[in-house]
């Protein structure tokens, strides 16, 4: 079965002929890992993610507006993937792979301080809300601009800052009771 492509599509051949196209999208790659990473809990979801957002950008290339930038414009494209699949999600229920059941159930600890902190901020960031989560991913670790972020997000640049601040607030106050429980664990 051979199905025609729709008339708006750029297929790769056509990607290669626009200087920078493919390798601009492919210097976003490890940003929208990091992204989904922390929007997605096991690996399977976060590849997907990814994937997804590749080929919907790759798809609606035709509609991306040139004066906006593209690791934002891929972000709101991810985002907004997300949000879909979690509304599915509810509406479905939740399943657990049996490979993420397997992982959580052998998994072995890290025995180098630097992975048990890096853990620890990863379980912090994982306990707060998503909205506070996105925000503060996209603004620490994306280096996105509080203004990218309202946009990728599609929210006031005031609810961005505000939920920045919360979540920091609440990412260094968890932090603080993991090192005081550590310390108390070390005695």
């Amino acid at each position: 079965m051979n199905a025609e492509p729709p008339a708006n599509f750029i297929g790769a051949s056509q990607m290669a002929g626009r200087p920078g196209t493919v390798g601009a999208i492919e210097t976003c790659i490890p940003a929208l890992r990091r992204y989904a990473a922390v929007l997605a809990r096991n690996q399977q979801d976060r590849d997907d993610l990814v994937h997804d957002c590749l080929v919907r950008a790759l798809d609606r290339w035709h509609t991306r507006r040139d004066d906006g930038s593209l690791k934002s414009w891929l972000f709101a494209i991810m985002h907004n993937l997300f949000v879909s699949h979690q509304r599915k999600r509810k509406l479905r229920g939740e399943v657990n792979p049996i490979n993420a059941v397997w992982d959580e159930k052998c998994r072995i600890p890290a025995d180098q301080e630097r992975h048990l902190e890096f853990r620890d901020v990863v379980q912090a960031l994982d306990r707060l809300p998503e909205e506070q989560r996105s925000v503060l991913v996209l603004v620490a670790v994306e280096d996105l601009s509080y203004s990218e972020v309202a946009k990728v997000l599609d929210i006031p640049i005031g609810t961005v800052m505000s939920r920045l601040s919360r979540g920091r607030e609440r990412l260094r106050a968890m932090m603080e009771v993991n090192a005081q429980s550590e310390a108390v664990v070390a005695k």
